[in-house]
């Protein structure tokens, strides 16, 4: 049996904040030192736009806003906007997805996201305003951070294998500036500086005749655990909000990994026979780390570097928008998806161009 994903909307929130986050960054810094060297990272981070629910005033701290200075938000605060915002932003993705192929006699909901949690859960809230059956079969990958697309999408290509009439919708939702901290410190504010807001929606299916054109074959879903890093990116909820450690030391540890046999063998092919990459854009100095331990042509990871210039690291969704972008693409005989997140582990899908 065999699993194909026909294609993807993707949806971003109105308010684009990245240079209004800029500007917040710098006067969180304490020191003049520490802003020069914030703006000199800022300029290399390869980011243009980022998107998010709150508008660009709630980063004034002067302003009635969401972080504004005297009074920063709870995490029931945040939980909240949650709640209200990531069902719009969702149901717009599988609208655009619904422009593309009919989303009719939906069997499976898989739903990832982790920056944030409601009961009942984004999943039935997505499923009652479709007007899916009751019937309709809800999984939830909840908090695995940025590989999540992965872990949705393997989940979608086992159900289908299983029973090859299901019509599984596939969504990943995310709402990261929801999550900005109260800090001084370098380190997290230019972790901060990675991140958007982003959802996407995918269907996939057992039978490849009904695509009028594109669509990937999932091929074999592939995952590595990276020794002693457990440390190097964590999410710690705390009472205000979900707090993001991310190590500067990650990019070289995953150049490392990728370099290392043990990751040939999970892949399960030479790299240099890959001529579809689809890499989580996580950051810029991961992209560079990818593309320099697996020695890969300066344009292989084009669609990433794009992604990431026009929406930031949107964690789960991410990987949705480089696989639209492939999808718009030539077709691709031997494709890779890869991303990673907390563990620190690489998770990853083998796939190719849909005949």
């Amino acid at each position: 049996m065999q699993a194909f994903l026909h294609s993807i909307g993707t949806a971003v929130p109105p308010h684009d904040v990245h240079e209004a986050f800029l500007g917040w960054a710098r006067r969180q810094l304490a020191g003049r030192r520490e802003a020069a060297l914030f703006d000199r990272m800022a300029g290399r981070a390869g980011i243009d736009r980022r998107w998010s629910v709150l508008p660009d005033t709630s980063f004034d701290a002067d302003a009635d806003g969401f972080y504004r200075a005297d009074e920063w938000p709870g995490t029931a605060a945040r939980m909240a906007v949650y709640a209200e915002e990531t069902p719009d932003l969702a149901c717009a993705a599988i609208a655009r997805l619904g422009e593309q192929v009919p989303l009719t006699g939906i069997t499976h909901v898989v739903l990832a996201s982790c920056t944030g949690f409601v009961a009942p859960g984004i999943d039935q809230i997505i499923a009652r305003r479709l007007g899916l059956a009751p019937s309709v079969e809800r999984l939830l990958v909840g908090f695995m951070g940025c590989y999540a697309a992965v872990a949705a999408l393997r989940s979608a290509r086992h159900i289908v294998r299983s029973e090859p009439a299901a019509r599984v919708l596939v969504v990943t939702v995310e709402l990261c500036t929801l999550h900005l901290q109260d800090t001084a410190e370098l380190e997290p504010v230019l972790a901060m500086l990675q991140f958007g807001d982003g959802a996407a929606a995918a269907l996939v299916t057992g039978e490849a005749g009904e695509m009028s054109k594109g669509g990937l074959l999932l091929d074999r879903p592939f995952s590595t655990t990276l020794a002693d890093s457990h440390e190097l990116i964590r999410w710690d909820i705390t009472d205000q909000g979900f707090a993001m450690h991310l190590s500067g030391a990650v990019p070289n540890r995953i150049a490392g990994a990728l370099a290392e046999e043990a990751f040939a063998r999970a892949l399960g092919c030479d790299p240099h026979g890959v001529d579809g990459w689809a890499v989580h854009a996580g950051g810029r100095s991961i992209l560079d780390a990818v593309e320099r331990a697996l020695t890969l042509d300066g344009h292989a990871l084009d669609h990433s570097r794009a992604v990431l210039a026009d929406n930031g690291n949107m964690s789960s969704a991410t990987l949705m928008f480089v696989l639209q972008r492939l999808l718009a693409g030539p077709p691709v005989a031997n494709g890779v998806a890869l991303a990673f997140g907390p563990g620190l582990a690489a998770e990853g899908l083998t796939f190719r161009s849909a005949p």
